[in-house]
């Protein structure tokens, strides 16, 4: 840019010389022309003064007490004559006509006697001022002429300075327009001479800038086949070439910033000198990482031993086998982590990758624990019908006891078929295989259709149903079926825990647009830290709370999944009189 910049300066230069010039012949110029023009325009008024006050000497005026009228008249005649403003002043400096004035307006008017004009008029026969107007409240000239005459003894003329400079400045404007004609084709003359030149040099400096700006599209410009635009061409190529790789490598940037932030793994990568160059999201929530990790060291970052180590394995060129840990301030969760070199001609490094494993471990878990549950429910059964079923092979029982046996084995074999249909049902529940039949059902219908199911149970057990309905909870929304699974299970359940001889309390009551039906039972309710876990297949809480040797282990977790399929959802909670109480909440 240095040559545009000098051309700039030349031509800068030469212009503020003419410039210069211009405005100092100008103000010279300006100054004699307002000398001269004041100097005419103040003889000119003189002497328009001096003929007004000949003019006005032989008028033969009547007396001023009178009216003034007459005095106003004529001053108005002679302004409008001479072109100029026309005061008629008495012998006691009192206003008798104005022609800038209406009649009214001159009979109010200041006393004229001790204006300097007038004064000076006084005492040299004519008197003249520049100063600003009472009256009208611009600056004007002032010429004041004694008169012979016995009613007006001064006649003023003045004329604003407005129009003296208006006069300068219409010719003061033509000389300088000329001056700036003459001016302009120095300057054009200059410009023409310089101007290839300059236009390459700026066209190229406009592209260069548009560069800079991260616009590489291709210029339609024409450098030139001379030095300069060899170079040009040149740098141009260059440009480009840099700009494509630049290019290429933000939009590889942006796909691996878009498969790292959707990535389930952490990744974590750090350089040679074991700084933090890259993390994503799911990196900084496990290892709790904030913005600020990033060129930090991975030792002051991530702070865990185990890691530290093998990162510093990677970064001796090493591949660690792969490590199992919790991550820092959580040990509720799993993380596995692995740990690679890099090493390419440009850069060198490691990489850590973070698996979260908790949710395979818990299934795992679950998996296993699920196996062990379904192990021990067919055992128990299956090791009584082969007991009963060995005894009854040998013969020698008598009928009594193989009605007995019999009895024995059918009921085991029922346990079982209810733990397989349980299971199954479960298996459904969880493939989202169950459908939905929805209805508006009657609270207290579906009430009485599980106490007739349930009826013989509660009669052996003399334990009585309380059914509390509230007027806005009389009906619920949803598969009548599954309404009616999912609340014989709870009674069931109450009735199970509970002592012979005491009431399950059911009850349904609205909470917002919600409906809450409720199972309460009388039973030694359950132990806080098993709250959380009763809805679990095959958990078991306590032993205080005995269970029937006929259940399968699964009603609770059955009920969970069919009121999760309405969109539901199950608690329980202690009793503060004793028991338990089970909820299902609906949406209306």
């Amino acid at each position: 840019m240095a040559i545009a910049s000098f051309r700039s300066k030349v031509f800068l230069a030469a212009l503020l010389t003419a410039v210069i010039a211009l405005i100092v012949a100008g103000g010279m110029f300006s100054e004699s022309m307002r000398q001269q023009t004041d100097e005419r325009i103040e003889q000119s008024l003189m002497a328009e003064a001096r003929l007004a006050a000949d003019l006005l000497a032989p008028v033969v005026f009547p007396p001023a007490d009178a009216g003034l009228a007459t005095f106003d008249d004529e001053a108005d005649r002679m302004g409008r004559l001479l072109g100029a403003r026309v005061t008629l002043i008495g012998p006691d400096g009192r206003v008798l006509g104005d022609s800038a004035e209406t009649l009214e307006a001159v009979a109010s008017m200041d006393n004229h006697g001790t204006r300097p004009e007038v004064l000076e008029a006084k005492t040299l026969g004519l008197g003249r001022a520049q100063r600003r107007s009472d009256t009208l409240k611009i600056d004007m000239l002032y010429i004041a002429v004694r008169v012979q005459n016995p009613a007006i003894a001064f006649v003023r003329l003045a004329l604003p300075l407005t129009s003296i400079r208006q006069q300068l400045r219409s010719v003061v404007s033509v000389t300088v327009l000329g001056l700036t004609v003459a001016l302009a084709g120095a300057a054009a003359l200059a410009w023409v001479i310089s101007g290839r030149f300059a236009e390459r040099v700026h066209s190229i400096a406009q592209v260069a800038r548009r560069y800079r700006s991260g616009d590489l599209t291709p210029p339609a410009l024409d450098y030139g086949d001379d030095e300069l635009g060899t170079v040009a061409q040149a740098l141009d190529r260059s440009v480009h070439e840099i700009g494509q790789r630049l290019e290429d490598l933000a939009r590889d940037r942006a796909q691996m910033e878009a498969i790292l932030a959707g990535m389930i793994e952490g990744v974590i990568v750090v350089d040679l000198q074991g700084r933090v160059q890259l993390a994503n999201g799911a990196a900084r929530r496990m290892m709790r990482l904030g913005e600020l990790a990033i060129g930090r060291h991975y030792v002051e970052t991530i702070r865990h031993p185990a890691i530290a180590e093998l990162v510093a394995g990677a970064l001796a060129g090493r591949t660690p086998e792969g490590l199992q840990l919790s991550p820092p301030r959580d040990d509720s969760r799993t993380i596995m982590a692995r740990a690679a070199p890099i090493a390419s001609s440009s850069s060198h490094g490691a990489v850590l990758v973070l698996h979260d494993i908790t949710d395979l471990k818990r299934a795992d878990q679950i998996r296993r624990d699920f196996v062990a549950n379904v192990s021990h429910e067919l055992r128990t059964p299956l090791t009584a019908i082969r007991g009963y079923v060995e005894a009854l092979a040998e013969g020698d029982i008598g009928a009594e006891d193989r009605q007995q046996f019999l009895a024995i084995v059918a009921r085991h074999t029922l346990r079982m078929e209810r733990l397989v249909k349980d299971l199954l049902r479960l298996a459904r529940l969880d493939a989202g295989q169950e459908t939905l039949e929805r209805a508006d059902c009657d609270v207290g219908s579906l009430v009485h259709a599980v106490s007739a199911d349930l009826g013989s149970m509660l009669e052996e057990r003399r334990q009585r149903i309380e059914v509390t309905i509230a007027s806005n909870a009389e009906t619920v929304n949803g598969d009548p079926a599954k309404l009616h699974d999912a609340l014989r299970n709870l009674v069931a359940n109450a009735s199970t825990y509970s002592p012979e001889d005491t009431t399950v309390r059911i009850d349904s009551s609205r909470i917002g647009s919600r409906i809450v039906i409720a199972v309460a039972d009388e039973g030694p309710g359950i132990p806080d830290e098993d709250l959380s876990r009763v809805f679990e297949r095959f958990y078991r809480v306590d032993k205080s709370r005995a269970r029937d040797p006929g259940g399968t282990g699964l009603g609770l977790s059955i009920v969970r999944h069919l009121v999760e399929l309405h969109g539901g959802t199950v608690g329980v909670e202690n009793r503060p009189e004793g028991g338990a109480r089970f909820t299902m909440t609906f949406p209306d």
